[in-house]
Formats: structure tokens, sequence, C-alpha cells
């Protein structure tokens, strides 16, 4: 008889957090959450039903305790820890942990997790069960001379892969002999520093590379079966950025091929639960059995298994607490269906422009134009409008799931959706999202791993007509005639022995500019979407792009000539750095404070002469506008 798990702990955050909640939810069990101190206010501590504070902001003093995880546990009862993705997800000490503590675990057994970790000993095992993998070298062998020799024999190009790596890091790619050991020096250092285990192997180079993956799913009973699999190429800098199901130009025996092979190692390691078994595909050649080799098994759920929810119809989630229940899979693998398609669009508070430089502060404005129905449009998100993001862990923050009857239809609602979805006061990625699924490339499937690099700078770049239509559309707004009850109400530019001229001061994102408002805006521009946030602040999105459009306050600069006693964050921003201390003199215009904001750094000044009374601001802070920093003594 299976156990039936009452009150589950999620040692996570965020959006993965927040999904978990919500199918416990529906199903009647009880949840809790842990938080550091950057997440105190967070979405998935105000989902769960009780939450318990672990730590400090940095992962390494919060969600990485073991300690204070399986403490919480005991505190609030928990049956069970979901460990969600990242973190501790795939940490097998970790595990046996919470199966030694007497919990209920969410994820394969801890022996699954160690034979799948090392990327090597993952390769020698899936060779074992007869699955595909590269020529490369795997040997314990690590001096420089077996190196040299084992890259002979591989061929150049080849990549240099950490054995214990993840995420991108310890990869290296070499197209000559004359590279190889500045690469392998790099590669080294980068895996000791990120795993600890500067191990590293060698691997045959696909040059125009494909990711696919299936979906594999085990239970205590000795059943794996498989939820067919996922394109994951739209990758920059080997993350993940849009993921889709089923793979574009898939052939049914190819799918077998793949799917069965992922089933095999499922089978061979005695895998429980979600896992997805990862290949990489030579995407110069039109799929076939021979053009895909295994890459690695991730033994947790995948940031992008809401896409093969879309097609097969189940909750992984729930599944996971069947299995780890002890009950058997809800379905053989005959009664598993493939219906339509589904994409992911995997929103970051970064801006691309920057190099994806990520973001954190004040969320102004966040969310959808329509609401989400659940089927064939989804919205997994950790945060909402109002809620901070920190500057301590990942940027993605919420994803973005569509579904239709063929790819052409989805993909036509995932550009549509993207259009609208609007975050405001942080940089975002909604833009260039929209861009890589408007490409030629990405709309008939023919898009690989490195596309986004050999395309980043128009990718990246936000059109100038998005800008000109976000000033265009708050222009409309402020300057309606609708109402007028008066000549004098009216703002039709009407002036005295000259043309009328509409026009008016607007900054969009802090540059300012006197905005013709008569000028007609280009029919090619999407239609935008403007939110208002307060009198003088609108948030736009065109075209995917969110700008924050707002009247100058010229007003400011008349105040501190008339002086005042408080200085205040203009915008959203970070300190810098604080120049002022408590109880010195200062004079009119001397600098204060430095905000860093809207991509520039911004010098905060005394309105007046006087003494400093009080310093509320440190430099790293993240502020919001209207925040006070310094304060001089009222007179």
């Amino acid at each position: 008889m299976p156990v039936q798990i009452t009150k589950l702990l999620v040692a996570n955050r965020g959006e993965i957090a927040v999904r978990i909640f919500r199918t416990c939810r529906r199903l009647g069990i009880a949840t809790v959450a842990v938080y550091s101190d950057a997440d105190r206010a967070a979405m998935h501590v105000r989902e769960a039903d009780e939450a318990v504070h672990i730590g400090a902001a940095p992962a390494a003093e919060s969600y990485l305790r073991t300690d204070a995880i399986l403490a919480a546990a005991a505190e609030t009862g928990a049956d069970a820890i979901h460990p969600g993705y990242g973190f501790l997800s795939e940490n097998a000490a970790f595990a046996e942990a919470v199966l030694a503590a007497g919990l209920a675990w969410l994820g394969p057994p801890p022996a699954a997790i160690r034979s799948m970790g090392p990327k090597d000993e993952a390769k020698r095992i899936a060779e074992e069960a007869g699955v595909p993998v590269l020529p490369g070298y795997r040997g314990e062998a690590q001096d420089i001379g077996t190196l040299t020799k084992a890259a002979e024999n591989v061929g150049y190009p080849l990549l240099i892969k950490a054995v214990a790596g993840g995420g991108g890091r310890g990869i290296r790619q070499v197209s000559r002999a004359a590279d190889l050991q500045a690469e392998l020096t790099s590669a080294v250092r980068e895996a000791e520093s990120s795993f600890g285990d500067g191990r590293v192997m060698l691997e045959k180079l696909i040059e125009r590379p494909r990711h696919i993956e299936v979906q594999v799913f085990g239970d205590q009973h000795g059943n794996v079966v498989h939820l067919f699999e996922r394109d994951c190429s739209l990758q920059r800098r080997r993350q993940k950025v849009i993921e889709e199901a089923p793979a574009p130009g898939m052939p049914d025996a190819v799918r077998k091929a793949m799917t069965d092979a992922a089933v095999k190692l499922a089978k061979a390691v005695g895998y429980q639960g979600a896992g997805t078994v990862e290949f990489i595909v030579d995407g110069s050649k039109p799929l076939g059995p021979d053009t895909f080799w295994f890459l690695e098994m991730n033994t947790r759920l995948q940031v992008e298994h809401p896409v093969t929810e879309a097609i097969t119809g189940t909750d992984l989630v729930e599944w996971q607490l069947i299995v780890a229940s002890g009950g058997k899979l809800p379905l053989k693998q005959k009664d598993i269906k493939l219906t339509g398609h589904a994409f992911e669009a995997r929103i970051c508070a970064e801006d691309p422009a920057e190099g994806f430089r990520p973001g954190a502060g004040l969320i102004l404005e966040f969310g959808l134009l329509e609401e989400p129905d659940g089927e064939t449009l989804r919205w997994d998100s950790g945060f909402d409008s109002g809620d901070r993001i920190p500057s301590s862990y990942d940027s993605m923050i919420a994803k973005l799931i569509v579904h239709g009857e063929t790819r052409e239809a989805a993909l036509q609602r995932l550009t549509d959706v993207l259009a609208h979805t609007q975050l405001c006061g942080v940089p975002a990625n909604t833009g260039f999202l929209r861009r890589c699924a408007l490409s030629g490339e990405f709309q008939s499937g023919t898009h690989h791993v490195n596309w986004i690099g050999e395309n980043l700078d128009a990718l990246a770049a936000v059109p100038e007509i998005h800008r000109t239509a976000a000033l265009g559309a708050v222009a409309a707004v402020l300057l309606d005639d609708e109402g007028a009850v008066s000549p004098w109400d009216l703002h039709d530019g009407f002036r005295l022995n000259a043309a009328p001229r509409r026009a008016i001061q607007l900054a969009a994102d802090g540059a300012a500019q006197l905005f013709d408002a008569g000028q007609p805006l280009p029919e090619e521009a999407p239609f935008p979407l403007v939110t208002d946030l307060s009198p003088r602040r609108f948030a736009v999105t065109c075209g995917g792009d969110t700008f924050l459009v707002t009247i100058p306050e010229f007003s400011a600069d008349a105040d501190a000539a008339l002086g005042g006693n408080v200085v205040k964050a203009p915008m959203p921003g970070k300190v810098l750095s604080v120049l002022a201390k408590a109880g010195a003199q200062v004079t009119r215009g001397e600098t204060l404070a430095v905000l860093e904001a809207m991509k520039m750094e911004h010098a905060l000044t005394a309105p007046r002469d006087g003494v400093i009374e009080a310093i509320h601001a440190s430099a790293g802070q993240q502020v919001a506008e209207g925040d006070v920093l310094v304060m001089l003594v009222e007179e």
C-alpha cells in the first residue's frame, strides 16, 4: 500500500516552488516553503501554507544547507521533500540525508544520481547499455601528454568538458592543437572553482549541433516510460532560451530509436522518478538513427517540463508524488499520447544588449495582457508586480508556455503573447525572446545551439521603432482631449501667429527628449501596451520590449534652488557609493551619493548648504524611486 504524503517541503525558491505548491494544493497536500534573508517577502513564501527561514542570502548559507532544510522539515512535520531544480536537486548526499531522516524523497535513488553525475561514468554506462555515444577520451589519466595524444586520436575540432560539469561551465572548444594546453588550463581552473573537481574529458565536436532530450519516468516497481522528446537547441552560452515539444522535423523511426535508447539507459541505472536523457544531434544532416549521441542525464525535474505536460496532458509533479509514495506510474507507455505542439520561453531579468547582464530591484509591472487559461496559455512565475528581485540567484523569474494544434499555431501564439509580456523596473529579455521566435531559422526549425551567438547583435538590439512607438503611445494618452470643457483645455498645439505644434517632454528609460506628438508612427510598429504606474510614469511594452516612460520632473531643480532637507532616489537603482557622513557640513551641489540606474551613474547632490542628519542607504543597496537616502538637519 503506497504511503500517502500529507505535507511537502520544497527545498527551493522562485517559480518552481510556486509551481509545485499549486499541484499540492489541488491534491490537498499541505506545503512548506524555506527562504533566505533575500526571500522573506517572496511569492513562494506567500504561496506556501508554512514558511521557515533557513539563512542568509548567499545560497551556500541557505538553500544549500542540508542541516537547515532538514531542521525545517522536522519543525513543521513535513513528511516529504522536493528539491526542485538547481541547488541540491542532483546531490546524492542530500538525497541520502532526506531518506535517512525518514522522509519521502521526490527524486531518483541516490545511486542513480551518483552514476549519472560524472559525465565520463554516465557515458561508460550508456555505452554498456547500447546507447550511442560520441567518440572521445574519458580516461583517468589527466596529464598533458595523455590528453594531447587523446586529442589527436579524437581529432579537431573538439570539446573539453569538466567531468563534474553542468550549466555550461568547464567547457571549452578547441579548433587546433596549438590552443589545447591554454584551453585545458582554463577549463580545469573553472571546473575546480565551480565543482571542486578539475578532471576533464575530451569529446568530438559537432559543429552544427541540435539539443534534443527525452523525458523519462520510472517507479519503484521497475516500470519505466518516456513522454516523448523536447528540442532545446535555442541556447545562448549553453543556457536554454526557448524549448519546444516535440522536436521539429522528427521522423517516427528516429523518435522510436531515441526514446528507446533513453528508456534503456534509465532501466540500466534502476531509475525512479522524473529524469531527462539528453542527446546531441548533428544538425547539418536530416534527423536519422545515426545522427544522435548520448550527452548526459539530468536526474531531476527539468525547467522545461511544462512543454511535455502540455503535449501529453500530464502533471509530472503529481507523478513524482505518486512514485515517491510507492505507487505505480499512472500510465503505461501505450496510453501516453502526443497531442499538438508546445513552446516555453524563459523570462529573465537580464539585459541581452549588455551581455545578458542580470538585473535586480523592484518590479514595477509584470505580467501578461491576457489571463492564462492553463491549457493554450500557461504562466509559471515566481514573482509579481511589486516584488523585489534579489541579486543573489539566477535571473530566470518566470516561464511562458503556449500550446497549439500545430507548431505553426503554437509559434504564432508565442510571438503574439510575447509582444505584450510586460516586465518593467528591471532589465528584461522578452523582446529578445520574441525576435528569436520571429526569425526565419526558428520559424523553419533550422536553428542550432550556436545560432544565437552567430546572430547576437541583431537579436539583442532594441529596435528604435519600438522606443518611438512607446513614446508616441504615452504622448497620445497625455494629450488626449476627450473631456475637455473649454478651448483652454485642448492639447491641439495652437500657437498665435504660428503653425500648431504638439510636443511634449518625455523620457524613455531615463533619456529625456522633446517628442513631437504630431509625427505619424510607422505603420509597421507593433501595437504598444500602456500601463499607468503613477501620474508621471508609464510602463509601455512594444514588440516585447518594455520601456519606463516618464515625464521629467523639472520642478525638482526649483525645489533644490529653494532648499530642501532630503535626497531621494529619482528612480529605481543600485547605490554605488555613499559619500556623506552623519554630522558632516555640506554645501549645495556637493555629491552625497552615487546611484546606478538605467545603465548610467547618477550623482545625487545636496539640495542646500547644511548638516547631514542621517544616512538611510549603503553601497550595494537596491532602492526604489522616492526612497530617502540622505537627510539634512531641519532648520
